[in-house]
């Protein structure tokens, strides 16, 4: 056995198979390639831009840039790529200032998502602020480069995703930020979702989402080249800012600097809190990201709440009740515009056919008794959307929606007593190695399956080796080169992604990267106190906390909050507007205070010796409650086992 630091484990990506670029060529033909209007669109009404996107952080590092994949610029799709997938990631290339309408502008290609201008009487309208701060002043400077300066109106976040409102700091300055003379308008239960989908689960989502988005991988033919919304997160400073408008239900309007916007809610459709809207003076429908040129996510590979294919696909329909015919331009918040309304009426009934066919189908199979799995080797979009570039699954796909519209209904568990219970990766990999004749005999067949392209197959088999023996070269090697060709054949860039990476991973182990960084204040303070206690719990370790019964209590000066928090039968809890006379420690501040020292700006001993923190009783409960909190690690195995105990 060698281990994984030799030459063979490292191997450099390979050359695409003969059975992977067969499918490419059968593919070519039955797409009509020839329709080029997406490509005239995405370049329609262009103003002008930066320099390959480029972006920088004031410290000087890029946080973004189109540079890295000049080689798009190839017409052809090279074998190790999916041409079709290559044509999304050419669209995607598309860069900088465009005019929708006269009067409505979009920033696009500086960012996964878009940011939209919508100028009022005297100011202008953002629309999603973009992940980053630093690209959000910059889409916001490219505009007021070619529209001339005005101030912000007003900020509307379209849904809870980070690279939605994460730059909105950018966009909005100190003062209007200190006197809430600005408004900021998302859907109800904004904060609540935002929380949820980006702070509790933040840990394991993150490290997850760099398979999804491919951030590690080498830019290039053979590595990432796009995931479907666009190239790739942002990697710049985020900031979540507390809306201070919540738009509640659909027929709700506002106007804002003197422009009507309609409003028409979509909850738990692309995300669990998200909202149209139509601008009557502009004849503008925008969708947020319900009506994008790919088929969407219902459960992305990062985690989340799956999501409601039927509300979705009502939404849709209910947006063409709304405004079908009306708009003679559609925007949404990643991807190019539509013009003209049988164009814009066609794309939405389509988009609603699409999730109503996946969830419709799904249901039916579903109960017909197939499996999650059978179903997905068994649906096939009927041929008006299979032919419909809007609805390939760059982003989604079919094959993995479907499976969780079945997870959505009936949950994880087949049915099937085998699998309600099965043994952990570690342990069942050495049964299934044990039972297939050792690594040899695995190796012999794998090689075979692997010359008939057999992936699939030769995926499964090998993991279950490289779960058992970590250390296998061989066997690393071998599933690294299988994944390697799942990648290459994908159409799906998520799918593609997650391949190639796995394939590194293998070959590499897992990219050093720095310590998480604290939670920045701005985002602190946007969080209810309520939801600070929520994130401490689950940072609990319950086996540490066991038989430890620990009362304290709270009072913010600046809020007029009170709370309890106790630690009893290792977990955490909290009541609010009480006190407990029988806490082990009292403690009064301003949540302002808090918050910095979460952000590490400060710390509790130096909060108490600057006044700032008041406190009664035994304080040193407070740091034997700290002591039993984990820190998540940034990084953590996905294609091999675990090297850290986890307790």
């Amino acid at each position: 056995m060698t281990n994984i630091g030799t030459e063979k484990a490292a191997e450099q990506p390979k050359d695409a198979t003969h059975q992977v670029i067969a499918q490419h060529d059968a593919l070519l033909s039955a797409l009509p390639f020839s329709d080029t209007r997406d490509f005239e669109d995405a370049a329609r009404g262009f103003l002008g831009t930066i320099e390959n996107a480029r972006i920088n952080h004031p410290q000087g590092r890029t946080v973004w840039s189109l540079e890295p994949y000049g080689f798009l610029a190839a017409e052809q799709a090279p074998p190790t790529v999916n041409p079709s997938l290559w044509r999304q990631s050419r669209l995607n290339m598309h860069h900088g200032l465009f005019e929708v309408v006269p009067g409505v502008y979009q920033v696009r290609g500086l960012d996964i998502a878009n940011m939209t201008l919508i100028e009022g009487d005297s100011g202008v309208i953002v629309v999603d602020t973009l992940t980053s701060i630093e690209g959000a002043r910059a889409a916001l400077d490219l505009y007021f480069r070619h529209r001339g300066l005005r101030p912000v109106a007003a900020v509307i976040f379209t849904h809870t995703h980070t690279d939605h409102w994460g730059g909105a700091r950018g966009v909005l300055e100190e003062d209007a930020l200190a006197t809430d003379r600005v408004p900021i308008i998302a859907p109800n239960l904004f904060m609540e979702h935002a929380v949820s989908e980006n702070i509790i689960a933040g840990p394991a989502m993150l490290r997850r989402a760099q398979y999804q988005f491919g951030p590690f991988l080498a830019k290039g033919p053979r590595g990432q080249v796009d995931c479907g919304l666009g190239k790739s997160m942002a990697a710049g400073s985020v900031a979540l800012l507390r809306p201070t408008d919540l738009i509640m239900a659909t027929g709700d309007t506002r106007v804002i600097d003197g422009v009507e916007f309609e409003f028409q809610m979509a909850p738990n459709s692309e995300a669990p809190a998200e909202m149209h809207f139509f601008i009557p003076r502009y004849k503008v429908l925008n969708l947020a990201e319900n009506c994008t040129h790919n088929f969407h996510n219902l459960l992305p590979f990062r985690g989340a709440d799956v999501r409601d294919a039927l509300a979705w696909s009502k939404y849709l329909n209910e947006a063409l009740s709304l405004w079908g015919g009306k708009a003679e331009a559609m925007c949404g918040q990643h991807h190019w515009p539509v013009w003209g309304r049988e164009r814009i009426d066609s794309m939405i009934r389509q988009q609603r056919d699409l999730y109503k066919f996946a969830h419709d189908q799904t249901i039916r199979l579903m109960n017909h008794g197939l499996t999650a799995t059978e179903i997905a080797e068994t649906i096939k979009l009927p041929q008006g959307l299979e032919g419909a570039w809007h609805g390939r699954g760059y982003y989604g796909h079919i094959r993995h929606n479907v499976k969780a519209i079945y997870q959505k209904y009936l949950g994880w568990y087949d049915a099937n007593p085998v699998n309600l219970d099965p043994l952990p990766p570690v342990e069942s990999g050495k049964k299934y190695v044990e039972y297939m004749g050792g690594a040899d005999a695995i190796l012999a067949r794998a090689k075979k399956d692997f010359d008939k392209a057999e992936f699939r197959f030769v995926a499964q088999a090998l993991s279950h080796l490289v779960f058992a023996e970590p250390d296998h070269a061989a066997a690393r090697a071998l599933l690294a080169d299988t994944l390697e060709q799942l990648g290459y054949a994908a159409e799906s860039a998520t799918w593609r992604n997650a391949y190639l990476f796995g394939a590194q991973e293998l070959r590499q182990g897992m990219p050093k990267t720095p310590p998480r960084p604290p939670m920045p204040r701005e985002t602190l303070a946007a969080l209810r106190t309520s939801q600070l206690w929520d994130v401490l719990g689950i940072r609990l370790n319950g086996p540490k906390a066991e038989g430890k019964h620990i009362v304290l209590n709270w009072s913010f000066s600046d809020t007029g909050e009170t709370f309890v928090l106790n630690l009893e039968n290792s977990a955490l809890t909290y009541t609010e507007g009480t006190q407990s006379e029988k806490a082990d420690a009292s403690f009064t501040l301003a949540r302002a205070t808090l918050d910095e020292v979460i952000a590490k700006l400060t710390s509790f001993p130096e909060a108490v010796a600057a006044g700032k923190i008041k406190l009664s009783g035994n304080a040193l409960r407070l740091a034997e409650l700290m002591a039993l909190m984990d820190e998540f690690p940034r990084m953590f195995e996905i294609v091999e086992p675990k090297r850290a105990v986890v307790m």
